[in-house]
């Protein structure tokens, strides 16, 4: 199909409109996996340096157990 058939169909607008909306909605995807996935990679490194710096045996209570025996 020739270039100038092509831009005077209709059928060409209309795939252009959804090209460009399917890059819209990839590019807001990246960017919330993107957002998401930097706030998870901040919680978690916070939840591993305390954990490297608890001493298990000062938290310890006894799962299951009595702390007043």
């Amino acid at each position: 199909m020739p270039i100038k058939s092509f831009l005077r169909d209709e059928a060409g607008h209309v795939t252009v409109d959804w090209v460009v909306l399917a890059a819209g909605l990839v590019a807001v995807g990246f960017a919330t996996v993107i957002f998401v996935s930097s706030g998870y990679e901040n919680k978690s490194q916070d939840i591993s340096h305390s954990l490297a710096n608890m001493d298990p045996v000062a938290h310890h209570e006894g799962f299951g157990e009595d702390p007043d025996v």
